[in-house]
C-alpha cells in the first residue's frame, strides 16, 4: 500500500476516533461528511453544520476538498455553494497538517475572526462591516434556520443544503452541494 493512502487511512481514523460525528459516502475513506459544530462564544455557537469532505489521492501532498452542505452566513463562505475561502488551507496547507486540525483549527478559527476584506459573500461582508450587531443576529437566525440538531442521528433541523447552479464539482475550496440528502449526485454517490 502506498504511503498517501496508509496517511490517509490514518487520518480518516484519527478523525473518526474524535468526538467529531464522521459519515463515509458509499464505504469511501476518501469521501465523508463531518459534522462541526460552531465554536462556543461566537454567533455561530449552538448550530452543527454537516461539511463535505474529498480527499485527493495524493493527499496529504494535495490539500483537501472541503464545503458546507447546510447554509451559513459568514464573509469568507459562499452561501450558495458553500465553497470556503480558507487562506489557512488553500496558501499554507502542509503536509504537517492533520484532517483533525481543519475542525479543531482551521474552521473554529475561520468562523471566529471573519476576513471581511477578502470576501466569498459580499453581502456578509458589508453587514459585518457597517453593523456587527445586525451581522451577528443574522448568524444567529441562520444557525436557527439551518444548523439546529433535531434528533439523535445527526440530521440538521430546517436542513436547506446549499443549492447552487454553478459547477458543483468540489475544489479546493469548493463544495459538493444537492438540493436533497437523498438525491444522487455526479459519480453516483448517494449521500
Amino acid at each position: 500500500m502506498s504511503s498517501p493512502k496508509r496517511r490517509i487511512e490514518k487520518d480518516v481514523m484519527d478523525l473518526m476516533m474524535s468526538d467529531l460525528d464522521v459519515t463515509l459516502i458509499d464505504d469511501s475513506i476518501q469521501q465523508f461528511i463531518v459534522v462541526f459544530n460552531g465554536p462556543k462564544d461566537t454567533p455561530y455557537s449552538g448550530g452543527l453544520w454537516k461539511i463535505r469532505v474529498e480527499l485527493p489521492d495524493q493527499y496529504p501532498i494535495k490539500l483537501p476538498s472541503i464545503g458546507f452542505m447546510n447554509k451559513i452566513f459568514h464573509p469568507n463562505i459562499d452561501e450558495s455553494s458553500g465553497s470556503v475561502c480558507l487562506d489557512v488551507i488553500n496558501q499554507t496547507w502542509s503536509p504537517m497538517f492533520g484532517l483533525l486540525n481543519i475542525f479543531d483549527k482551521f474552521l473554529p478559527h475561520l468562523l471566529r475572526y471573519a476576513n471581511p476584506s477578502d470576501p466569498l459573500n459580499t453581502d456578509a461582508s458589508n453587514l459585518m462591516t457597517k453593523d456587527e450587531q445586525k451581522y451577528n443576529d443574522t448568524v444567529k437566525e441562520y444557525v436557527r434556520k439551518y444548523a439546529l440538531s433535531s434528533t439523535a442521528n445527526g440530521d440538521i433541523e430546517g436542513e436547506n443544503v446549499v443549492d447552487s447552479d454553478e459547477d458543483n464539482e468540489l475544489s479546493d475550496v469548493g463544495s459538493l452541494s444537492s438540493d436533497d440528502e437523498d438525491m444522487e449526485v455526479p459519480g453516483n454517490i448517494e449521500l
